[in-house]
């Protein structure tokens, strides 16, 4: 394995850690711009794939998207790669903030730009949501899940575990009983 490649990896993740606020969903947009545009070490299809299976796993979906797809570039090494570059920029931010916090939080400017950044992270969050949905759900089956989820999510207190388990077992349920090749499996 060419060390050039794990070097990619890092500095990529490493961007794409530094220039977010907002945690995983705000990441999206710029995962996509890194990953798919830039390096293309991936399409729109995976991506996606990529996030529904980084969400069904503990932890953060930014720092599994990049273990994801470290691991299928370059290995085990890769993942570790992907991993630290992701997570160097919030550990250096964690302990700048540390070391100054009452200073910063003293602040009205730095108050006045957080509150902006909170609104644009908004943005962000929305925007992914949109493209998700959009690549996501082109069945009305899917459709259908999705509003269930949303509605059950907003309106309940059910944890997003369940909604997440409910959907896969709904997905599996509504392509075994109503795919068209049923018969061939």
């Amino acid at each position: 394995m060419k060390p050039s490649i794990l070097w990619e990896l890092f500095t990529a993740w490493f961007r794409i850690g530094i220039f977010t606020f907002g945690g995983g969903y705000a990441m999206l947009p710029l995962i996509e711009k890194e990953v798919i545009d830039k390096k293309g070490w991936t399409d729109k299809q995976e991506i996606l794939d990529i996030y529904a299976l980084a969400q069904t796993v503990p932890g953060v979906i930014a720092l599994n998207t990049a273990i994801f797809l470290g691991n299928r570039l370059a290995g085990p090494l890769g993942a570790v790669a992907a991993a630290a570059g992701v997570i160097a920029p919030s550990i250096l931010i964690i302990i700048t903030i540390a070391v100054f916090f009452l200073q910063l939080q003293a602040n009205h400017y730095v108050m006045r730009a957080f509150s902006g950044i909170r609104a644009a992270v908004v943005g962000l969050v929305a925007a992914a949501a949109l493209r998700i949905a959009l690549a996501s759900c082109k069945k009305t089956s899917a459709v259908v899940i999705c509003l269930v989820a949303f509605g059950l999510s907003l309106f309940t207190p059910i944890h997003a575990v369940w909604l997440i388990i409910a959907g896969g077992v709904s997905g599996f349920l509504l392509y075994y009983l109503f795919s068209p090749n049923r018969q061939e499996r």
